[in-house]
């Protein structure tokens, strides 16, 4: 492990490539009935602050990728078709020496109908995630324990092959499972 973080992902973090990095999703409430942002709780700024750039935030390296993740319910009566949310990401770009912003707006037709429909990369954010709400025995871990998720991480592993995080990440559930009891 010490070999990969010193020597394969130093260069990534002392090469900075954005600063100031902000990421602002506004869900459509005709669409979407709650949601919440799973981790970056000590990153939060409110968005009436998300323009200003005197406001810290956070920094990304070179080869390093950062994922925001949403646990989104939509409403009953949700339409099947239509924008999602409006997503927005701002940072001072190294490169271009200014502040850039870019916007998207998901579709809720984009959204995977299952869980096994969605992206191998999507599903092992979730078990990274679940596995976080697990260890710090959250509210939302209720009636999750690493032997339920093992199967799921598992299979998310043989589809990153040669992926040596991927690989540790299932490993280490698998050692969690062994020794944690059942809590449900």
């Amino acid at each position: 492990m010490a070999r990969r973080i010193f020597v394969e992902n130093l260069s990534g973090t002392l090469q900075t490539i954005a600063s100031e990095a902000k990421a602002q999703v506004e869900f459509d409430p005709d669409v979407v009935q709650s949601y919440r942002l799973l981790g970056y709780e000590n990153r939060d700024i409110a968005d009436e602050r998300f323009r200003d750039d005197t406001v810290d935030a956070g920094e990304i390296g070179a080869g390093h990728t950062v994922t925001a993740l949403y646990e989104v319910k939509l409403r009953p009566d949700a339409p099947e078709t239509g924008r999602l949310a409006t997503l927005r990401l701002r940072h001072h770009s190294v490169a271009e020496g200014k502040v850039v912003e870019r916007s998207r707006e998901p579709r809720v037709e984009e959204l995977a109908p299952s869980w096994e429909s969605s992206s191998p990369a999507l599903r092992l954010a979730a078990i990274v995630a679940e596995l976080a709400e697990i260890l710090k025995q959250t509210y939302w871990a209720r009636g999750s324990d690493p032997q339920t998720l093992l199967p799921c991480a598992q299979r998310v592993s043989a589809e990153f092959p040669g992926n040596a995080d991927v690989a540790e990440l299932a490993s280490l559930v698998a050692r969690l499972a062994r020794i944690e009891p059942d809590r449900r």
